[in-house]
């Protein structure tokens, strides 16, 4: 099980207050970009958020197996046979890095959490991973029971959304299929992707939403939060041009920062 660890953190998932208000934001916000009105991140930062320090690096630790799950930073990933796991925070010194985990698909108060480095064996509700990788953007987990790797695998029903935890099989998954589709959503390799700040919800047709929650031009700083079968499986706070960023099992640079949109541009296939 998940033990508890210090409260500090470099990156840390928004608590209760910080929902509340993106709950306030989001219900101004209207519909969604492509008008379907899709369910928007429901953890992100505030509106205002003080300078970060620069991660000092490495950017990733470890190395990413096929069969591994990706638990984005400060999201969480739903597992299988129940239960899930978040990427609390990360901490870097230039020469190592670290993860702090919460047990737990989504944010409440009292989970347990622990600090964890690449190559590490732990359990998580119940079940058994390694910690394949470590990045400032994600962490890979990797099963360690043959049938938690198949269960991932599995191909849902239908690649069509339906909302809510009916997308489980959509959105916590390592099938082929389902990531391919999830790919084939955004631009293409070298294109950009525009999110615009306050523009309502860009939604994907594996039921993906991604919104911006904030720009701060005077730190070029941003926040950037994904929801996915109503969790929020990425908030990235304090981003920068440069920074990478995951969704869907699809790698982005953030590439530019101004008052009212944040630009990703697509860098894996």
């Amino acid at each position: 099980m998940l033990r508890p660890a210090s409260k500090s953190r470099t990156y840390g998932i928004a608590g209760t207050v910080t929902a509340a208000l993106l709950a306030l934001a989001l219900s101004g916000c209207g519909s969604s970009s492509d008008g379907t009105g899709g369910d928007g991140p429901t953890t992100a930062a505030p509106a205002t958020t003080p300078a970060a320090a620069k991660d000092k690096g490495p950017v990733c630790v470890g190395k990413a197996s096929a069969d591994g799950l990706h638990v984005l930073r400060g999201g969480g990933f739903r597992l299988p046979g129940g239960g899930g796991v978040q990427y609390d925070s990360a901490t870097a010194d230039g020469t190592t890095r670290t993860a702090t985990l919460r047990e737990g698909a989504s944010y409440a108060d009292g989970q347990k959490q622990r600090t964890v480095k690449a190559g590490q064996q732990i359990t998580v509700s119940g079940h058994a991973y390694t910690v394949g990788q470590i990045c400032s953007y994600r962490v890979v987990l990797e099963p360690r029971d043959a049938k938690d790797r198949a269960a991932l695998a599995a191909a849902p029903t239908s690649l069509k959304s339906k909302g809510g935890a009916a997308d489980d099989g959509l959105c916590f998954t390592t099938n082929p299929s389902v990531l391919a589709a999830a790919a084939q959503g955004f631009p293409a390799r070298g294109s950009e992707l525009s999110l615009l700040r306050n523009g309502g919800v860009k939604t994907f047709p594996t039921g993906l939403s991604l919104t911006v929650s904030y720009v701060d031009t005077a730190t070029g700083t941003a926040g950037v939060g994904a929801n996915c079968a109503g969790i929020p499986v990425a908030v990235y706070q304090d981003v920068r041009a440069g920074d990478t960023v995951e969704f869907a099992g699809v790698l982005f640079k953030v590439s530019g920062l101004a008052e009212d949109v944040v630009r990703l541009t697509r860098t894996s296939a």
